[in-house]
Formats: C-alpha cells, sequence, structure tokens
C-alpha cells in the first residue's frame, strides 16, 4: 500500500512538473501605465503547448526594443512607449479580432506585425481606416507592395519579388533551367509561387509544374511521388512556412523522392534533427533561401543597440534566449520594425506642431474600435517615409509612396550536413542586391544529395535507370550471330552500329539497357504506338523523324543522316569501246592463244619446209610468215590456200581444227552474252521518272508502314496505296533478286551498305531525296530526354559518331565495277590448251621419225 501510494505521488509530481513547464511565462516589466502604446502580432496560437521560434524571438525582441527606448529615456509627451501583444494564430480574424479589442481599451499607435501575409490585408485595412503604421516583420507577399492599396502597411523583411530575384541568380550560378515549385495555398504561397513563375519565364527558366499543399488537410494535393517522378526536374522548390515545410519535407520522405535523385530548396529553415534518423542521408544536399541581417555580407549593423537587446532579452527570458548565431532573423527585423516606430514617434513629437493646442500623439478613442482615430496621421506616415538610421539587420530606410524599405536585400543560402551534433544547416552563400551571390567563407563547401560534391542537373538523369530499349533495323544496324556459351548453350549475339552506340551512351549516362528485339511483323509505326503506350522506354533503329509521326511519340537529337535512294537489279553502264570485241577472252588468254600460233606456225614451217611446193625456196622471213597465216586460217575455220603434206603437219593440223571449234564457240557465245548485257538500259534514272510514271508503280517495292511509304504516299500517288508492299528488308531483297519488283525505295546508308557488301548485283539509280534523320524514339515529355539528347550531342561534336558509322558504313566487300569481268580466262581453257599441247608434243615426235627414217635410207 505504501509503495502504491508513493507511485500515486511520483506521478502526481511529474504531471505537475510538465504543466509548470509549459506554463512558464518571461516576466518582462510592463506597467500599462502609459498612453503610448505599440501593437505586436505574433503567429503562435493562443495557449499553445508547442511554440515556434518566429514567435518567442520575434515576440522577445519587439518587447526588448520598446524597453531599450525606456532605458534610453525616449519619452513622447512625457512618458514612455509601452507595449501590448497578442497571439493570432496565424488567422486573419484572430488577428483582427485581438486588434480591435486591444485598440478599444488602449492608446495604440503603431502595428508591428502580423507575421503571416494571410492575416496582414485586413490589418493594413483597419490600420488605414484609424489612421496608424503597420510595420511587418516577416509578411513577404508582393502583392503587399501596392503602396495604393495598402497606405499605411511598410515592411522591414524583403519581399517575395526580392526573393524571386535571388532565387533565379541562385539558378544561374548553378547552371538550373528548371524546377517543381510546392507551395501553401494561401496569399503567402500562391503569390509567391506567382511571382517566381514569372521571374523565370521573363529569363527563359521553366517550371514543371507547380505542386498545392493544402494548409486545411496539411496534405500535397496529389501523389507525390507520381507528380515528382514523372516531371522531367530534379529541382524542387518549396514555398512555405516551416511549420508547412516540415510537414511536406515529411511527406517527400515517406514517398522516397528527396535525395540523392531530387534537389531540394526551403524558403524556410527547419530543424533537421526532428526527423527519423533513417531519412538523414536524404536530407544531406538540401538548401534553404532565406532572407538575413546585412551582417551576413558584412554590410554595417548598429551592433551596439543589437547586444543591448539581447542582453535584455537574456535577463528577462534566458530561457529562450539561443546563440546569438541561432537568433532568428525575423526577429531581427521585428526589432527594427519597432525601432522605427520609437524612432519615428520621437521625430514626430519633436518637431513644431502648428496647432499647438492639438498633441502629437492625439487620439480619438472609442470603445468600438472602428470608430478610433490618430489625427496626426500623415505628418507621421511623412516622418516614417523620411527615416534612416542603422538598425540591427542592416540600413532601414524608406520613401513616399513605397511599402519595401530600399537597399536591405540579403539573403543566405544554408546546406543540410552531418555533424557531431546531427543534422544541421550550415551557411554556404549569401546575396546581397549589388554583389549577387557570393560564398559565406572561403572554407565553404556544398555537399550535394548523394553525399557529393558535383554539381547536380536540374534535369532528370538517367544514371541507374534501367532502360527497356526497342531494337530494330537489318544489317549493319543490328547484327545477330549464334554462338555457343561456355555451358554449350547457343546463345544470340548482337553486334551492329545500334549496339555500339547503346554501349557509347550506356558509358556516358549510365543506365542499364534492357534490350529486346520487336516482332519482325510489326510494322514501324505500329512499334511507335508500342513506345506510346508504354511498351518500351525507348526505340532504337533506323527510324526517320516525320511529323506524323512527331504527333505520336517524341525523337532524340539525330543519331543518323540518312536520305531515300532507289535500288535495281544492276545494269552495266552503256560506253564506247572500240576494243570491246575482244572482251570475251581475258588478256592473258588472247596472249596465250598468239603465242601458241606462232609456236604452231614455226611448227609447220620446220615440218613443211622440204617437202611442201608452196614453201620451198622461201625466205626465213616468208616461211614463218606462210607457217603463221596456215595456223591463223585454221584456228579462224576460214582455211588456207596450201594444204601440209607431212604426217607431222597433218597432226598438229589436227590439233588446231580442236582448238579453233572449242575457241569460236566459246567466243561467239561470250560475245552475244556481252552484246546483249551492253544493249539492256534501266528503265529509270532517278525519282522524277518515278513521278512522271515511266515504270509501273506495281512494279515498286516499299516496305509496308516506314516513311519511306509515307514519303510515297504524300509526294507521288497522292495517297493511293498502288505500289507493291513488301513486308521487310529481307523481303525487299527477295522480291527484287526474284524480278517481283524492278525497283525499291530503301535508306541511302543501309542501301550503300548492302549493295557494296552483300548485293553485290544490285545498284543505286539516281540521286538520294527526301532527306532526314534517325532519331531515337522516346514518348511524348519523355523526362530524360534532355539527358539523352546532350549525350548525342556531345559523340556527335567529338567525332563518335563519325568514326561508327564510317566503321560500320563505310566497308566494302563487293569487288569494284572496273574490276568486275565476264571474260573467259587460262583458268577456263587451259585442259584445252594442255590438249593442243599433246598434239604439238606428238607432232614435233612423228617428225623426228620421220627424219630418221630418211636418214637411214
Amino acid at each position: 500500500m505504501i509503495l502504491l501510494r508513493s507511485i500515486h505521488w511520483l506521478f502526481v509530481l511529474f504531471i505537475f512538473e510538465q504543466f509548470n513547464i509549459h506554463s512558464v511565462k518571461a516576466i518582462w516589466p510592463s506597467s500599462n501605465s502609459s498612453n503610448i502604446q505599440l501593437l505586436g502580432l505574433f503567429p503562435d496560437a493562443v495557449n499553445t503547448t508547442d511554440p515556434t521560434e518566429l514567435s518567442i524571438h520575434s515576440r522577445a525582441m519587439f518587447k526588448a526594443a520598446i524597453l531599450l527606448s525606456q532605458q534610453y529615456n525616449i519619452t513622447i509627451g512625457g512618458q514612455f512607449i509601452e507595449w501590448q501583444s497578442a497571439q493570432t494564430g496565424g488567422n486573419a480574424i484572430d488577428a483582427i479580432s485581438s486588434t480591435c479589442q486591444i485598440m478599444s481599451t488602449s492608446n495604440i499607435i503603431g502595428i508591428i506585425g502580423p507575421a503571416f501575409s494571410r492575416e496582414t490585408p485586413i490589418i493594413a485595412d483597419f490600420a488605414d481606416k484609424i489612421g496608424i503604421p503597420v510595420i511587418s516583420y516577416s509578411a513577404t507577399d508582393p502583392e503587399l507592395s501596392d503602396h495604393k492599396a495598402y497606405p499605411s502597411f511598410y515592411r522591414i523583411v524583403p519581399s517575395d519579388d526580392a526573393a524571386a530575384l535571388a532565387i533565379f541568380q541562385l539558378f544561374i550560378r548553378f547552371n538550373w533551367t528548371s524546377c517543381i515549385i510546392i507551395y501553401q495555398n494561401d496569399a503567402f504561397g500562391s503569390d509567391g509561387a506567382k511571382i517566381i513563375n514569372e521571374a523565370f519565364i521573363k529569363n527563359n527558366l521553366t517550371i514543371s509544374n507547380m505542386v498545392v499543399f493544402d494548409i486545411v488537410t496539411l496534405r500535397i494535393r496529389g501523389n507525390l511521388m507520381n507528380i515528382l517522378t514523372s516531371s522531367s526536374t530534379r529541382i524542387v522548390l518549396v514555398w512555405a512556412s516551416a511549420s508547412y515545410t516540415s510537414l511536406i519535407v515529411q511527406e517527400a520522405l515517406d514517398s522516397d523522392v528527396v535525395g540523392p535523385y531530387f534537389t531540394w530548396i526551403l524558403s524556410s529553415s527547419i530543424s533537421l534533427n526532428s526527423f527519423n534518423q533513417t531519412f538523414y542521408s536524404q536530407l544531406i544536399g538540401m538548401l534553404t533561401v532565406q532572407p538575413t541581417t546585412a551582417l551576413v555580407v558584412n554590410a554595417p549593423i548598429n551592433i551596439t543597440l543589437l547586444n543591448a537587446a539581447y542582453d535584455l532579452w537574456k535577463k528577462y527570458e534566458p530561457e529562450t534566449f539561443p546563440e546569438p548565431i541561432n537568433v532568428n532573423n525575423y526577429a531581427l527585423f521585428a526589432f527594427d520594425a519597432t525601432w522605427l516606430l520609437i524612432q519615428s514617434l520621437q521625430q514626430l513629437c519633436s518637431v513644431s506642431i502648428i496647432n499647438s493646442s492639438l498633441s502629437c500623439i492625439s487620439f480619438t478613442n472609442s470603445s468600438f474600435c472602428f470608430q478610433c482615430q490618430f489625427h496626426n496621421s500623415d505628418l507621421f506616415f511623412d516622418t516614417i517615409n523620411n527615416m534612416a538610421f542603422l538598425g540591427v539587420s542592416g540600413h532601414v530606410q524608406f520613401i513616399a509612396n513605397r511599402t519595401d524599405r530600399i537597399n536591405g536585400s540579403y539573403y543566405f543560402a544554408q546546406n543540410a550536413q552531418t555533424s557531431t551534433n546531427g543534422m544541421n544547416f550550415v551557411p554556404v552563400l549569401n546575396y546581397s542586391d549589388y554583389n549577387g551571390w557570393q560564398e559565406y567563407t572561403e572554407t565553404s563547401v556544398i555537399i550535394w544529395p548523394g553525399t557529393s560534391l558535383v554539381l547536380p542537373s536540374s534535369n532528370a538523369k538517367l544514371d541507374g535507370i534501367t532502360l527497356r530499349i526497342g531494337l530494330v533495323g537489318s544489317i549493319p544496324y543490328t547484327i545477330s550471330n549464334i554462338i555457343t556459351n561456355q555451358f554449350g548453350q547457343n546463345i544470340t549475339n548482337y553486334t551492329g552500329y545500334l549496339l555500339d552506340l547503346i554501349s557509347l551512351l550506356q558509358t556516358r549516362l549510365g543506365f542499364i539497357p534492357n534490350i529486346d528485339i520487336p516482332s519482325v511483323n510489326l510494322t514501324r509505326n505500329e512499334l511507335m504506338e508500342a513506345v506510346a503506350n508504354g511498351v518500351y522506354d525507348i526505340l532504337m533503329g533506323d527510324l526517320t523523324v516525320t511529323a506524323a509521326r512527331r504527333e505520336i511519340v517524341g525523337f532524340s537529337s539525330s543519331i543518323f543522316d540518312t536520305s531515300t535512294i532507289i535500288i535495281m537489279r544492276d545494269t552495266p553502264d552503256v560506253t564506247i569501246d572500240l576494243l570491246s570485241f575482244l572482251k570475251p577472252f581475258s588478256r592473258n588468254l588472247w596472249l596465250l592463244i598468239l603465242g601458241a600460233m606462232i609456236f604452231a606456225g614455226i611448227l609447220i614451217c620446220l615440218f613443211e619446209r622440204e617437202e611442201n611446193e608452196a614453201l620451198k625456196n622461201r625466205s626465213i622471213i616468208s616461211l614463218c610468215t606462210m607457217g603463221m597465216w596456215y595456223c591463223f586460217g585454221n584456228l579462224t575455220g576460214c582455211g588456207v590456200d596450201f594444204n601440209v603434206t607431212t604426217a607431222a603437219g597433218r597432226l598438229l593440223t589436227a590439233g588446231l581444227y580442236i582448238l579453233s571449234i572449242v575457241l569460236l564457240a566459246s567466243y561467239t557465245a561470250n560475245l552475244a552474252s556481252d552484246l546483249t548485257l551492253l544493249k539492256s538500259k534501266p528503265v529509270i534514272s532517278g525519282i522524277d521518272d518515278i513521278k512522271s510514271g515511266k515504270m509501273p508503280y506495281n512494279r515498286l517495292g516499299i516496305i509496308t508502314g516506314s516513311s519511306l511509304e509515307d514519303y510515297y504516299l504524300r509526294e507521288i500517288s497522292n495517297g493511293k496505296q498502288n505500289n507493291y508492299p513488301l513486308q521487310s528488308v529481307d523481303d525487299l531483297f527477295d522480291k527484287l533478286l526474284n524480278g517481283v519488283v524492278d525497283a525499291c525505295f530503301l535508306d541511302t546508308g543501309l542501301a550503300e551498305y548492302l549493295i557494296n557488301n552483300v548485293y553485290c548485283n544490285l545498284t543505286l539509280v539516281g540521286e538520294s531525296f527526301d532527306e532526314g534523320v534517325f532519331g531515337i524514339v522516346a514518348s511524348k515529355q519523355w523526362i530524360y530526354q534532355q539527358d539523352l539528347d546532350v549525350a548525342i550531342l556531345s559523340l556527335r561534336e567529338e567525332g563518335v559518331i563519325d568514326n561508327l558509322v564510317a566503321k560500320w558504313f563505310q566497308t566494302t566487300n563487293c569487288p569494284a565495277t572496273s574490276e568486275t569481268s565476264t571474260a573467259m580466262g587460262i583458268d577456263s581453257m587451259g585442259g584445252l590448251f594442255l590438249i593442243f599441247g599433246v598434239f604439238l608434243i606428238l607432232s614435233f615426235i612423228l617428225f623426228g621419225w620421220t627424219k630418221r627414217l630418211l636418214i637411214k635410207k
């Protein structure tokens, strides 16, 4: 029982201590005895258990400014300035309600605040009605810069116009071109996002998407993961107050769209240690861009005034005072806003008043706040417009007809980095109107998402992304070979121009290729539909960029320059050749025939000179001439005017007859073939002949569903499908070689390769036409398009693509046209001359035998 009672009292004591912690209030001296008071409006809700840094720090510096005026013995009509404060909860109705209630019971001659832009218009309108100034320390809505609409409103904090310019300059510094904006749906968020969008458009930057964070439901409208991952940009700009920014970042962490693939820029600083430590690696590299004081850019501030204010804060509210470096910048703006009113009131009441019966702070009070009236409002506003002093945030000065302070726009960028104290924002850059963005210190280093020192791009990157690649095209774009692996299995290995290009792009971009070969039954246009429907991420091949296709899909930069050309069966050129009658036999064969004839003629002279009456008593030259004449006559079949008389001569003549029969038959057949080929002419000489109808359209083969067919229908047939349809490149060559069609359209690069390396008996006709380019096909607005295009362009600029074209397309395995010959050579006639040689030998032996017998007699 005693144990239970002890536990009970310990529990009661714990509850009391917890209540005491949340109930501690700083005791700032306030007598409420003065009729000259300033009202401070702060964003926390009344009796909140979770006070914000913005509210705590700003309220403390507001009170410190007023206490300093008392310490400096600044009086108005013999009275010290005192304060009233109210917490609005960030709600415009609560703000006007609290203000009205206080105005009904106190002489409020100026308002500091409110904190949020959504509260400000109603407070500014109310203050204008009763003739007192409103000076905000954190309302940045650019709409509030309209002095005609809000004549009693001033602000120390720079407007979102200045912030938009600073952010634009940050994008220029980092060479970023696009971003997504996430903004809260109130005046601050909507108008801020609008002014940033206008600044980006004006400077040729892109806002890819504008995403709403609903401050009622406290959720992003839409699926954040789908919105970000389907966008082409990887920079996310959050335009929201600190409390909403924390919720936005947490939702992004839950959706896994922070680091390392996305770079986030926040407009408010948040506590990073409030997130689960498992998310720290994703938070690294996050940036904030926030307004700051002149001290950050080494411009002068009133350090004496600042230290005095800090001393008062530490004295009266030590439990909330942080290290000076961690004081919220908006609190410094709140101090200067308060000090501006104090200085203006002092100046107002120090000048001579024309109507001495009227106090410088003459005020009509009423229990109904809207009937209160400050009588010296015009002079008061003139005093503010002419006031200039060095405050704790820098030089403070206003001019007539302007809401914003002049020359007071300073910003700094912080970078989320890990340290021994956990995860914190570290200043890395500072910004001023006159110097732009500069390094915060010489040792400032920005750690980018993924703990990288490499500046990220604003565009989506292919690094680490698996791409489903459809690969189409015949040799040499894609060449398939069956190889046997180490396990004895037959696998298909692909090589070719496209495979080399994929390898080069993979090296540059770091994607993971998943290559698939589509069915050959699919037309090119059907493959385009497959990409549009998400079957493939990209499609590579001999795919021409056309306007019709661009309506369905997107294309990359050119990977191959192309045109269209006509391909036909080869026919030799008709040329005048006076020696064409010699072409049936090769030169070596002609020389062999001539040599055989001379040798045979010499033998005839040897055999017949003593026995033949026609050859007796002749000179050596005449004898040899008659011998060669005899051989020539027998070889050509025309005969001679004498006959041989010896047995050896008759045997040699028999050999000449055999040689003559075969040579004459072969020569006649070969000559007839050559003359037939020379007589034939191509049906057409170019595209103009096809357009003029010199060849029947049904003899023209075109691959169905290709850009070649689109050209034919558009430029030649006026939409009539009257050509011969082909299904593939292989089908094209089959039909052309078999005579089904006489001519075909084909891409120039492919045609030149195939007739130079594969189909040596085909030829190109006329000049190329319909010039275009091949591109890599992707879906329209593909998020990685720019990354791919930049890589392709860099390969082209470096000459890599030209080298690739030379490797695969500028090779020749077919013999040149000038080397091609149908002439019969020695190889085909070797047997015939061997037989003739036998006859020569036999005849010589017979001649010798005959002479031997005569000698014996």
